[in-house]
């Protein structure tokens, strides 16, 4: 039965409900390009929680689906539109408050991940999670996937810094979660139950985050191995001794597909390089720096860079960051993210070689290597039916492997619609079982990104 949309867009200001064919296109995909994207049957554009809510009503009452989307950064297709669903983009809920007294920043979710750390910087002041796609990702979409980065190592991932929410859930109530306070036990944790949730529990609307004072400038070392497995027992070396401030790992593909797209004169022969950053107070950052380059020059370093000047290990921090597009440049991505505990991690990056051997395919590792969480990047062409098969087998066998080593088939980038059928194989029948009643308990008629997680 057809949906009269009319009632929707009376019942939101001018201009906040889409439905030109030619706009919808550009809302069906997100940046995994999921093949079996839908058309929304309308977008909407809030700019207030009160639209949300109306949004969320309309759709409540009518049980029409509804697609939760940020920016649009998801690389695990979690927002990925749905035919016949709604898709409620924040993408123009951007406000930002900072409180300095609190250290708090209060932000809607579509504000990027980069001008919240501007905003807190003008203060003095620094928030730390930092996905590499921080330039062009959402403070929602962070929320969603309890996002990570190149800080994470030492200052640990988004949920550390979330003190409050709102969230409008499936009926359209809207509801306030934690606050300012750095301490609050009252109740069940809600607000961490959010955090991470994909969209599938509820929209949120406002989000109140812990701030840092600001960053000591750090010191960089980087360096080049001969092999993938040197480097990784590198990194076991350091973080036996120090938490460094980044730990950032590139293999040969990306180490060239970087120097081709920059120009940077880094090693095209290494088999592997390390970026690693320091940002302990007065004398101590020379003793970690020591300690860095001790253990790179233990397990073969061929060259070893350190730097104090701000802008050149800003270069190094930035060629790791263009690792995902500099390699995509190769071809479409298939995109992992998978993470092992530490001492697994040499056997997780020479288990991803050989599954490129074993199924013919160019994959290529990028890492946060300091928490164990990799992003193999698997090149293959669509058009070419038999490589694309053969992608995602791989695709599967490393996330298998993950799971294998005892760790998760997701880091940082959430589950999505492309990793759902793995999660059982981590989490085992019983916890999916609590997943589903949460779900069933929050949106009784599943109408929360359907297809996400579950």
């Amino acid at each position: 039965m057809a949906v009269d949309i009319s009632t929707l867009v009376a019942a939101l200001p001018a201009g906040r409900v889409v439905t030109d064919p030619d706009v919808l296109g550009a809302y069906r995909f997100d940046r995994a390009n999921d093949p079996d994207a839908g058309t929304p049957l309308a977008v909407v554009r809030p700019t207030s929680t009160e639209q949300v809510q109306a949004a969320v009503r309309w759709c409540s009452q009518r049980a029409v689906p509804m697609v939760v989307r940020g920016a649009g950064t998801s690389l695990s297709g979690g927002s990925t539109a749905v035919d016949g669903a709604v898709t409620i983009c924040t993408e123009q809920m951007t406000d930002i408050t900072v409180d300095v007294a609190t250290r708090t920043v209060v932000a809607q979710p579509g504000a990027l991940n980069a001008d919240v750390k501007a905003a807190a910087a003008q203060h003095g002041l620094w928030y730390p999670p930092d996905p590499s796609s921080f330039e062009i990702c959402s403070i929602g979409g962070n929320i969603a996937t309890n996002a990570g980065g190149l800080c994470c190592v030492k200052y640990g991932v988004t949920v550390e810094y979330v003190l409050g929410l709102q969230v409008v859930l499936a009926d359209g109530r809207a509801v306030r979660l934690g606050g300012r306070q750095l301490k609050d036990s009252a109740g069940l944790p809600l607000t961490k139950l959010f955090v991470g949730s994909e969209g599938v529990l509820g929209i949120v609307t406002e989000v109140t985050l812990r701030l840092l004072p600001a960053q000591s400038t750090p010191a960089t070392v980087v360096a080049s191995f001969p092999s993938v497995v040197e480097a990784t027992r590198a990194v076991l070396d350091i973080t036996a001794q120090i938490r460094p401030a980044m730990l950032e790992f590139m293999d040969s593909v990306a180490i060239n597909a970087v120097e081709d797209m920059l120009k940077m004169d880094l090693d095209r022969s290494a088999g592997a390089m390390l970026v690693a950053q320091s940002d302990a107070a007065g004398p101590a950052v020379a003793h970690e720096v020591a300690i860095i380059e001790a253990a790179f020059a233990e397990h073969g370093a061929t060259e070893c860079f350190s730097t104090t000047d701000p802008e050149e290990g800003e270069m190094f921090t930035a060629a790791r960051r263009a690792a995902i597009p500099a390699v995509e440049r190769l071809g479409p991505l298939l995109l992992e993210d998978v993470g092992v505990p530490l001492p697994q991690l040499p056997d997780l990056v020479a288990g991803v070689a050989e599954i490129a051997t074993t199924n013919d395919v160019t994959i290529s590792v990028i890492a946060h290597a300091g928490d164990g969480n990799t992003h193999p990047l698997i090149v293959h062409d669509p058009d070419d039916a038999d490589e694309t098969r053969r992608a995602n087998k791989a695709f599967g066998q490393i996330m298998d492997l993950a799971i294998e080593l005892g760790g998760t088939i997701t880091g940082e980038h959430g589950v999505g619609r492309l990793k759902k059928g793995w999660l059982p194989d981590q989490v085992g029948p019983d916890v999916m079982e609590m997943t589903a009643m949460i779900k069933k308990a929050l949106d009784p008629q599943g109408l929360l990104n359907p297809g996400v997680v579950l």
